[in-house]
């Protein structure tokens, strides 16, 4: 019989009496992995071998995981100190053990976390207590980590688990396949194998040459199944973004640029949000380190915008009576909202000569500290615009947003009176998801008020709004969770397989 010689190889290397792994073939008759499942698959279908598969569980330290199977998991550094500093006595600060273990940032979240839970002790009114009789050598979570760090294996799937969830180690599944050989492949290599050179590919040369007469050419199997090939495409959130931008730039909107990066003065005092405002402490905003102020600001303006927020603007103008401080204005920030670009062209700083009539937008990230969930993400692309003119009025903006909304085929758009500090009136906008039929919220509006576009020079009428990118997508598509499209969980299946329809 004779048989190309990576099948002669394989079949020769294979046993009658146990599966042998593909790895271990390839090794043994020096061929690549590939190239060996290829000649198994080939021999099977001859029937001189059976091809199994099993699934195989890989698991391999993360770059934490490998941190802490080196200095120790938090909750033992932790336990550690704790006895150090006699808290099986008597309780301890829990501040003068965390300094005296060494652990930081987010770590001291993670010892905290696990030290209850794993009986090292217990947490009472800012006072830690350590149990004398807990063993960190009994630690299955830590006997684990020294284990895999050593290069070794660990079956115990309760160890494992916990540590998959706290991001320490990483789980792989594998497909693992082995070779059998089969009564008709012993009796084949019993009566003998010939290796014969089989080619692959007809070439120029064989042509020329003649050669291909006595060639002997590989069959192949038109009846395969052909490779899964996965394309790049323009991810469906890119696409609904640029044609967000067709659509205001036909209804004669301008685009605006602007850093993700601004001062807080731009960000929020210009639009007369007060210094104190819950949204403007360190929770619910990622302040910058380095750099952590902005260098130049323009003098005359920060005085107007600080006197409305002292004092308010007009006779009646009474303003919030609350703390301003500049060097506070001044502090950097990723930007909430993308407002703060209208924050710059209104008041001339992005270099802009604005007269009226204007219209401009932006189609740009923003970000914000929120708690992650079906609809809020901690960055996402808000559709900003606003319209300057003489003698707006509500009924403008809403006929706006309907005409905007209908060049995506959404129609049925609710309005919702609500309050923002910079304008008024102002209303959210709420469209039905077309599977749920649920209403969701897929923006906010309102007309400048004159407390905002006095100090920043602007006479006229300014309607504006911010509305989000994604919630016009889930619209669009009728995707329910916003984390299906971007970010670490998002469904790759989706984001291949989906259609943005207009």
């Amino acid at each position: 019989m004779k048989l190309p010689p990576q099948q002669v190889a394989v079949l020769e290397a294979a046993s009658a009496d146990e599966p042998r792994r593909i790895a271990d073939l390839a090794a043994d008759i020096d061929r690549p992995p590939e190239t060996v499942t290829g000649a198994a698959f080939e021999l099977e279908d001859a029937g001189l071998v059976e091809v199994t598969e099993e699934t195989d569980e890989e698991v391999e330290l993360t770059e934490e995981g490998r941190e802490y199977a080196q200095s120790g998991l938090p909750e033992v550094r932790l336990y550690e100190a704790a006895l150090d500093a006699g808290a099986d006595d008597e309780p301890v600060s829990m501040g003068e053990v965390i300094g005296a273990s060494g652990l930081e940032g987010p770590q001291v979240d993670i010892a905290l976390s696990n030290y209850a839970r794993k009986g090292y002790g217990s947490i009472d009114s800012g006072d830690l207590s350590a149990d004398p009789d807990a063993d960190p050598s009994e630690d299955a979570e830590a006997a684990a980590l020294e284990t895999l760090a050593a290069g070794g294996t660990v079956e115990d799937g309760d160890a494992i688990d916990p540590l998959a969830r706290r991001d320490l180690v990483a789980v792989r599944e594998r497909t693992v396949r082995s070779a059998l050989l089969t009564e008709a492949g012993v009796t084949e290599l019993m009566a003998g194998v010939e290796s014969a050179e089989e080619v692959g590919q007809l070439t120029p040369d064989m042509l020329a040459s003649g050669e291909w007469r006595d060639a002997e050419f590989a069959d192949y199997n038109v009846e395969a199944d052909a490779g899964e090939y996965t394309p790049g495409k323009t991810h469906v959130l890119r696409q609904a973004a640029e044609r967000v931008k067709e659509v205001l730039v036909g209804m004669g909107f301008q685009e605006m640029e602007g850093p993700h990066v601004d001062a807080d003065f731009y960000i929020n005092d210009c639009l007369f949000m007060p210094q104190d405002h819950p949204a403007r402490n360190h929770w619910d905003r990622f302040a910058l380190e380095q750099p952590a102020t902005i260098d130049d600001l323009p003098d005359d303006l920060v005085e107007r915008v600080e006197r409305a927020h002292r004092e308010g603007v007009g006779p009646d103008g009474d303003g919030y009576h609350s703390p301003w401080d500049e060097d506070f204005a001044r502090a950097l920030a990723l930007r909430g909202h993308t407002t703060s670009l209208t924050a710059r062209y209104l008041s001339g700083v992005a270099g802009e000569d604005i007269e009226p009539p204007q219209r401009y937008f932006s189609v740009e990230k923003a970000y914000r500290n929120d708690t992650l969930d079906a609809t809020h993400l901690l960055e996402f692309f808000q559709i900003e615009g606003w319209v300057m003119a003489e003698d707006l009025s509500v009924r403008d903006l809403m006929g706006t947003f309907r005409e905007f909304y209908s060049q995506f085929g959404i129609t049925d758009i609710e309005f919702k009176p609500t309050y923002n500090p910079y304008t008024e009136p102002s209303f959210e906008l709420f469209g039905r998801h077309p599977e749920t039929g649920e209403l969701i919220e897929i923006g906010n509006s309102g007309i400048f008020r004159p407390e905002m576009l006095e100090p920043l020079g602007v006479e006229a009428d300014v309607m504006a709004w911010g509305l989000a990118l994604e919630r016009l997508l889930m619209l669009m598509t009728g995707f329910e969770d916003i984390r299906d499209v971007h970010g670490t969980l998002c469904d790759l299946e989706f984001l291949r397989d989906a259609e943005v329809v207009y």
